[in-house]
């Protein structure tokens, strides 16, 4: 299980809107390895829902198609799970939502995001963005929940997990 660094708070804000900031929460999980990125796959899987976005940051190496892939593994996908890091895009049919896995580490302009259909994903689904400080749009920052990965051990990785409050109760469940 993830070890909570810093207790949950709720920032300042107002209601769920794509405008105004949202009240939300911040936590740090210790991922120690393997089954610990796996768990937090798992509780963010349980709570996506339509409409969501999931903003995944951190260096090359940080452990981002790790996560992606134990989120996909919640959603009960099984097989090969590539990175979309040439396609830019994977979609994903799962018996409660459609996923959208998205790299946009090579996106150089942004009239790419509307030709990959990151609006379209978002209107049956949710998604999940890799590299969002290289293209995600403002509009989307603000109701995603966004995860940091930074390693800082050979198997271990500092999360840092922010965003709305209707997140909190996946993290806060079983973490003191």
């Amino acid at each position: 299980m993830p070890d909570s660094h810093a207790q949950c708070r709720v920032e300042p804000g107002g209601s769920a809107s794509y405008n105004r900031p949202v009240a939300g929460f911040e936590i740090r999980l210790t991922l120690r390895d393997e089954a610990a990125t796996a768990e937090l796959g798992a509780r963010i899987a349980a709570a996506l829902a339509p409409g969501h976005v999931i903003a995944l940051s951190g260096e090359l190496g940080a452990g981002k198609t790790a996560l992606a892939r134990a989120i996909l593994r919640g959603l009960g996908v099984d097989g090969h799970v590539p990175s979309p890091t040439f396609t830019l895009v994977q979609a994903y049919e799962t018996p409660g939502l459609t996923l959208h896995h998205f790299d946009f580490y090579r996106i150089e302009r942004a009239s790419e995001l509307s030709e990959l259909g990151l609006d379209d994903a978002l209107e049956g689904g949710a998604v999940l963005i890799e590299w969002p400080e290289r293209g995600m749009p403002d509009y989307l920052t603000a109701d995603a929940l966004k995860i940091t990965l930074e390693p800082t051990g050979e198997t271990t990785r500092e999360a840092r997990i922010s965003g709305p409050e209707r997140w909190r109760d996946a993290f806060g469940g079983a973490m003191p």
